[in-house]
């Protein structure tokens, strides 16, 4: 691996860097960062970014070793080929799982990355904040080709069709999300949307590219966590001072993190007992991330206001794309 270079050196604010907008008819290539995907959810998911109206590549190695999708050379030589093929206008994860952090320190002495939209969640969180981290560039937390676009639009366990299309886009200015949850504590305040899955923002901590939440609204969401786990987990976000500073948080539904005893601490009662003496807006159980309801697709590093009021309402206050004249 290559050698992490200090912390310092990426420490100044730099402005936000937006990739060009997805046109219909693009190329959009499919990487595989992380775990492999059954052949026929593979299949599916293709077939539905044929329907959003791109054109997919899937010429990612498929020579999978244990948990990962192929070598970590493969997964790496395969992401930075797509991002430097001027043909290939945006990419889309094949799935999460485990993998992504063993290209994150070659990245991060990589001199510039171009700026693609890059739509994923879960595993892809690492590879967001590095981005976000190294050059202040916009990224999407969305579906993936074998985690929400194979089962469809507004499908269980599939995607939510028009905040995917208005966010890679750049339809309109300001635009907002219905976010589906419960605001648990009441209000409304602007910042820059930035996070993911807890457990990967977690890991975070102690890197190089440790995300900086200040001035955030931050998102995070996991799936097949005990309640005490995510306990763990906001608790060391807090002691490493990462709620410090922020000025809203979204959080997801948790699927799969029941109490494992009758009676026990729940993952909303956790979420309510650490994070409420923030005093700040707060919507719980928003279609994020790993849900088995449609899955919002929420652009990451942009401005934007949460209104934390009956469901939660996330309004954009820019686009998140450079808008592309269509062709004639």
């Amino acid at each position: 691996m290559a050698a992490t270079l200090p912390r310092a050196e990426h420490a100044e604010r730099l402005s936000v860097v937006k990739p060009p907008a997805l046109l219909k008819g693009a190329r959009v290539g499919i990487f595989a960062p992380a775990s492999p995907a059954e052949e026929a959810r593979l299949q599916r998911g293709l077939e539905e970014v044929r329907s959003l109206g791109f054109v997919p590549e899937a010429a990612f190695s498929r020579d999978s070793q244990a948990y990962f999708s192929s070598s970590a050379e493969s997964r790496l030589r395969d992401f930075k080929s797509q991002l430097g093929n001027p043909e290939i206008a945006g990419l889309i994860a094949l799935r999460g799982g485990y993998g992504s952090n063993y290209m994150l320190e070659t990245l991060w002495s990589q001199r510039s990355i171009q700026p693609k939209c890059i739509v994923g969640y879960s595993d892809v969180t690492s590879l967001q904040i590095l981005l976000w981290q190294k050059s202040h560039t916009v990224t999407f937390y969305g579906p993936m080709v074998a985690a929400g676009l194979d089962a469809g639009a507004s499908a269980s366990h599939g995607y939510e069709r028009t905040s995917l299309e208005s966010a890679i886009s750049a339809a309109s200015p300001q635009w907002k999300v219905n976010l589906l949850g419960e605001a648990i504590f009441l209000g409304s305040a602007e910042g820059t949307v930035l996070g993911g899955c807890l457990t990967l923002v977690e890991t975070t901590l102690g890197t190089p590219w440790e995300l900086d939440t200040a001035d955030s609204i931050l998102l995070l969401e996991d799936r097949g966590m005990k309640p005490w786990q995510i306990d763990r987990a906001l608790m060391h976000l807090s002691q490493a001072g990462k709620f410090k500073n922020v000025k809203a948080i979204v959080l997801g539904e948790f699927p799969e993190c029941d109490p494992p005893v009758k009676g026990s601490a729940t993952v909303k009662e956790v979420c309510e007992r650490i994070l409420k003496p923030l005093g700040i807006p707060i919507v719980y159980g928003a279609a994020v991330g790993h849900t088995p309801r449609p899955m919002l697709t929420i652009p990451l590093g942009i401005r934007a206001r949460l209104t934390a009021e009956g469901p939660g309402r996330l309004e954009f206050l820019e686009t998140a794309v450079i808008p592309l004249e269509k062709e004639k």
